[in-house]
């Protein structure tokens, strides 16, 4: 699956919490992200039959 690519601005004491947050969870900024939208998405019930099941995986 392709990965879209979009520029996100964001507070500085916001971005040094989510990346102190993914270095606690071994994952990057971006993969804390990826993972956070995830998971909010599933629980308001905006993704489609079979995305709910696991979370993105990253790409490395």
């Amino acid at each position: 699956m392709a990965k879209k690519k979009f520029v996100l601005r964001i507070e500085d004491d916001l971005y040094a919490a989510l990346e102190r947050w993914a270095a606690d969870e071994f994952r990057s900024v971006n993969g804390q992200l990826e993972w956070a939208i995830f998971i909010m998405l599933k629980n308001a019930g905006r993704l489609k039959k079979g995305q709910e099941e696991r979370p993105p995986q990253s790409e490395t």
